[in-house]
């Protein structure tokens, strides 16, 4: 249903920062085509409620920390993010939904597809139907 990427983590020269690079086909399991971040919400604000049938994902919480719920029909699974070196992998057709956003949460989207409002199930019934085909 997921994949937790452990993204490595390098520390340039002598100074005091990180750096993670990310790279299409590399350790992001696909081409990127599009890249957004969310960030702004209240901590129990819910949002995604929605599957792609075609899109793939790798979500990072690049700062702070929030929830992952995700949905393959059968099963449903939590996914604790907090950490800007592990990417959350999602395939398609997969429901998701984020919640317990901390003050200072920001999550990067990294997209196998550009935007299309056509490959989007935004209603769960309709969700569980393709996943009984």
């Amino acid at each position: 249903m997921f994949d937790l990427l452990k993204f490595d983590v390098i520390k340039v020269n002598n100074y005091s920062g990180k750096l993670v690079a990310l790279e299409s086909c590399r350790n992001v399991p696909f081409d990127i085509k599009r890249v957004y971040y969310i960030w702004g919400n209240n901590l129990h604000d819910i949002r995604g409620h929605h599957a792609h049938k075609k899109l793939e994902q790798v979500l990072i919480c690049v700062s702070g920390a929030c929830d992952f719920i995700l949905d393959n029909g059968k099963e449903k699974a939590q996914v604790h993010l907090d950490n800007p070196a592990v990417g959350l992998y999602i395939k398609h057709n997969i429901w998701r939904e984020f919640t317990n956003f901390s003050h200072d949460c920001v999550v990067m989207v990294l997209a196998s597809e550009h935007y299309d409002e056509k490959d989007y199930i935004r209603d769960y019934n309709e969700f569980l139907k393709v996943c009984d085909q």
